[in-house]
């Protein structure tokens, strides 16, 4: 799996000119499944992201997560980041899981996590449209942007 986490302000999501997702202050998680991939990747991932300290506390050091802010996840599917470019100059999505069916599975199945861990704090989880063109806009703060 791989994953860019982003500290924002807030997000927003749309698709066919319609707002299918919005968050505020929180995080905007884009989401590439790969091949080798199983639940268990998924929930460790999950469990990371929202324990993740990368909000500030009254002294302004990075030491709160997500849930301690009452924070909000916007959860965007995004095949492109499982791409190979280390041959030519077009990239070779080959390590993305497929068939997609089973790669919107494992994003189905990330989003239903998610949600179970910010259950007991934290804000709303929200998620783009799995394999729609999405627009996304995004206010980020510091910027804070992390790999996974």
């Amino acid at each position: 799996m791989k994953a860019v986490i982003q500290r924002v302000e807030n997000a927003r999501l749309s698709v066919d000119g319609e707002c299918v997702a919005s968050v505020g202050r929180g995080l905007a998680v884009y989401v590439g499944v790969e091949q080798s991939d199983v639940e268990a990747d998924i929930i460790a991932f999950a469990q990371k992201l929202v324990a993740m300290r990368i909000f500030s506390d009254d002294c302004g050091k990075m030491n709160l997560s997500v849930r301690n802010i009452g924070g909000d996840i916007l959860l965007v599917s995004n095949f492109t980041l499982c791409a190979d470019i280390s041959h030519g100059n077009r990239p070779s999505f080959t390590n993305a899981m497929r068939p997609p069916s089973a790669a919107s599975d494992m994003f189905d199945y990330l989003y239903n996590v998610v949600v179970n861990l910010m259950r007991d704090g934290g804000g709303k989880v929200e998620r783009g449209i799995f394999g729609a063109d999405m627009l996304i806009s995004q206010t980020n703060i510091g910027p804070v942007t992390i790999t996974y």
